[in-house]
């Protein structure tokens, strides 16, 4: 009896190593059609997101570290310990897709991404990935367009048997020549593919125009397609949370904008977030605010005044959320110190 304690005791201790290892390579959690009919609602999988960040600046890279974020088992260890309830991880999957059919997504990259949904579902977080820095769609739609929804066929059937904890956005911030209405026509393409291996996984999907509130009326969703949940990104004022950033023109000159949470500047928060908590009442749809941040080179100050108002008025209008992002420019973890910047994580789970 004793032997087979300790024998017991052993066995647990060597799965629970396998299991939470950073070297693991597969992740194959029990299908989708073992779990209760009420985890695939729609609304109810908003509500499990509840309060997310990105991890950003990694998979969406050119390469994972190309821009300084290499994810570590760490992270999502950090995540979890600090009482967010998910992740949404950018991956850029069109730099690791063949140029010519069938568009094979290289082996390697998906063992890689298959890493980083295990060390999130094993703790607990739900994940969402989704297809992010597709540029040369945005430039070229219908020559794209064939290799696009190769590669979510692809993705879909790799992970047709991962639990609902999984979520699929189907694309990150539509833009360019990608117009609304043309990605209305995409994302209903994309659906159908999708739903091909995985008729009951969640998706997201966001709006055109860079992903903002301002095309939100002209988003058609099959009407037939309840599980999905309608995602917006959020940056106003643009001038205050994008002030001095590399890739923004112009952006010096807004250097030193505050946010101090005037009655003006909470007005116009809560407005425009209202638009999108109505737009989803009226369509029967739960809304996923899947980016919202202000820049390092605004004032601490300001940007966890901003964001614990965000925050907290998305929360209030049942909206489920992902802060934009971990730990590089706008980052709430400071990777250098391997802790979180206290201010901004107490802006974001009080």
């Amino acid at each position: 009896m004793l032997k087979c304690a300790v024998f017991k005791r052993f066995f647990l201790m060597f799965l629970f190593l396998i299991l939470s290892s950073g070297c693991a390579r597969h992740f194959t959690p029990i299908s989708p059609a073992e779990e209760n009919a009420s985890s695939l609602d729609a609304f109810l999988q908003n509500e499990r997101l509840g309060r997310g960040i990105n991890l950003g600046n990694a998979l969406e890279a050119p390469t994972e570290g190309a821009w300084g974020v290499t994810l570590k088992a760490d992270y999502f260890q950090a995540i979890a310990d600090a009482g967010f309830n998910s992740v949404r991880i950018p991956i850029r999957w069109s730099a690791h897709a063949g140029q010519m059919p069938p568009y094979a997504i290289d082996p390697d990259f998906f063992t890689r991404v298959d890493w980083a949904v295990h060390q999130a579902l094993s703790r607990q977080l739900l994940a969402i990935i989704n297809i992010h820095h597709y540029t040369e769609l945005m430039d070229d739609p219908a020559g794209h367009k064939a290799r696009f929804l190769a590669i979510w066929k692809q993705i879909a059937e790799h992970y047709k048997n991962y639990p609902s904890q999984l979520l699929f956005e189907i694309l990150n911030e539509p833009h360019n020549k990608l117009t609304p209405s043309l990605w209305n026509s995409y994302l209903k393409e994309a659906l159908s593919v999708i739903r091909e291996s995985n008729p009951t996984r969640t998706v997201v999907i966001g709006t055109a125009s860079w992903g903002g509130l301002s095309a939100l009326d002209l988003l058609k969703i099959p009407a037939e397609e309840k599980n999905v949940i309608v995602t917006f990104h959020y940056y106003n004022p643009f001038h205050f949370t994008h002030q001095g950033a590399e890739w923004v023109s112009g952006s010096d000159a807004w250097l030193g904008t505050t946010w101090s949470g005037t009655a003006d500047q909470k007005l116009a928060v809560e407005k425009d977030l209202q638009k999108a908590a109505d737009w989803g009442q009226s369509h029967n749809r739960p809304i996923y605010l899947g980016e919202f941040g202000a820049y390092s080179k605004a004032d601490l100050t300001s940007r966890v005044l901003w964001t614990n108002f965000v925050a907290r008025q998305a929360e209030a209008r049942n909206m489920s959320w992902a802060y934009w992002e971990f730990c590089s420019g706008f980052g709430a973890y400071d990777p250098v110190k391997n802790r979180w910047i206290p201010q901004l994580l107490h802006a974001l789970i009080p």
